[in-house]
């Protein structure tokens, strides 16, 4: 049987079988209202500056950073964090290393901007509203994202030599919590 001969039978077909389901039927339905999606912009946060770092624009941990590091280890390892959004900047990534590694837990990139938008932008792109999610920043770039998340830090600025803030914002769909606590 050739191909437009059984385009032609399957186009047959198809309506009987509908039929014969009870689809082809138009019976009174019940209209089932389209809801929000309950994921979208929810989830929990955890926000951090990365660790103390070595001079220098793509610069590595210092000894106290990776102290430091090991101490956001300890903190967040029994947290069920299911994925960890990082800058590309090797002082955010070796912030993030232990916890990556020893959980094996997925690191997506971001890139770092005044608003948060790129990061909210690759959270929707992925898929993982509603998760646990460790964000690691820079301080120029952590209040434009808990402000994204629609929090509010009450802090104007993260000084250039504080590295033990950790953000905790907690967002369902009847609103955004955030817990601030130090490391």
């Amino acid at each position: 049987m050739g191909t437009t001969a059984r385009n032609m039978m399957t186009g047959m077909l198809f309506p009987l079988l509908l039929a014969a389901c009870g689809q082809g039927q138009q019976a009174a339905r019940e209209q089932v209202p389209v809801t929000e999606d309950t994921t979208f912009l929810t989830g929990t946060f955890f926000l951090v500056r990365h660790a103390e770092k070595n001079p220098g624009a793509d610069s590595t941990l210092t000894a106290a950073g990776l102290q430091r590091a090991g101490k956001l280890y300890r903190l967040l390892k029994d947290s069920a964090i299911s994925k960890i959004y990082s800058t590309r900047y090797r002082r955010t990534m070796q912030t993030g290393d232990s916890l990556r590694i020893r959980n094996s837990i997925d690191t997506v990139l971001y890139q770092p901007d005044s608003t948060g938008e790129s990061l909210l932008y690759e959270i929707s792109r992925r898929g993982d509203w509603g998760r646990r999610i460790l964000i690691i920043g820079h301080s120029n770039t952590l209040l434009p994202i808990l402000k994204s998340l629609n929090v509010d830090p009450r802090m104007d600025a993260i000084a250039d030599t504080d590295y033990g803030n950790l953000f905790i914002v907690y967002k369902s769909t009847k609103g955004s919590r955030l817990v601030k606590q130090r490391y």
